[in-house]
């Protein structure tokens, strides 16, 4: 009882400062909390990354192997998405197998991917209709402060970016850096009446699950959106939040880019 009125409190607050035209932690409403990147995070692993979004935190894994190619696909290679949501990272996720949130989260960040052809798949192929190059993409949160979209989204695309192909390790030939030729960046936005809210934290979601997450290219073309909610969008409220976040995922996209070529070169340093 005592739970729920706090947390009643809490939404009326966050409500009043939105409403008022602030946020509560002083940001603008189009603007992204600090991030933070750093690939080559997890040693055994072919590629990885931990990207910070504000207190939000989650950490991305590559793995490959060869394996068959689909039918329909014979010359190209296979991204596998897969996700977890720990009890660890937020006191609502449940130990268990993946639950829809889960899910979900996987599939928008496996959309944007394969959606803008971020890797060159056709590079992947080992023997056409015989042996292809899996790439299975997992998804850990460590810390759920809202938006874990955009920041799964991030650190799987940066992750891949960190990825060496171990063609050596599966006698396939030589190792190579993976075929990286896109990086797609996902915006999400919380709708509250006429407001809409880019990267929002998990305070904010006090107010309700009105979401929209849309996933542009490096040349600003829409490659995936996600809506979650009932509400509706005017047709000029839709247009806006589009043009936002296209402009927003480019600046994110500078940022991430710096952040890992800085980290080469730091890495570069320190093997000198």
């Amino acid at each position: 009882m005592a739970e729920d009125i706090l947390m009643d409190i809490k939404r009326d607050y966050v409500l009043s400062r939105i409403r008022s035209g602030e946020r509560i932690d002083g940001r603008r409403f189009d603007e992204f909390r600090q991030i933070s990147v750093q690939t080559g995070v997890i040693e055994k692993a072919e590629g990885s990354a931990l990207v910070k979004l504000g207190n939000t935190q989650v950490i991305v894994g590559i793995k490959m192997q060869v394996g068959e190619p689909f039918p329909d696909t014979p010359e190209k290679g296979i991204i596998i998405t897969n996700s977890e949501l720990v009890p660890l990272a937020s006191p609502t996720f449940e130990p268990g197998p993946p639950d829809e949130n889960s899910v979900e989260l996987a599939r928008v960040v496996d959309r944007g991917i394969r959606e803008s052809e971020a890797v060159n798949l056709e590079e992947l192929c080992i023997e056409e209709g015989e042996k292809v190059w899996v790439i299975f993409i997992d998804i850990h949160a460590l810390d759920d402060d809202g938006n874990l979209m955009d920041a799964s989204a991030i650190a799987a695309i940066s992750a891949l970016m960190n990825t060496t192909v171990p063609a050596e390790k599966f006698e396939v030939g030589e190792d190579f850096r993976l075929p990286v030729r896109d990086i797609p960046i996902s915006v999400t936005s919380l709708i509250v009446d006429d407001y809409s809210l880019v990267d929002p934290c998990r305070d904010e979601m006090s107010v309700g699950n009105n979401l929209i997450t849309i996933t542009s290219d490096k040349n600003g073309n829409i490659v995936a959106m996600q809506k979650s909610g009932s509400y509706l969008l005017s047709e000029e409220k839709f247009y806006e939040v589009l043009e936002l976040s296209v402009a927003k995922a480019e600046e994110v996209r500078k940022q991430v880019v710096s952040q890992i070529n800085q980290g080469d070169k730091d890495g570069e340093n320190e093997e000198s």
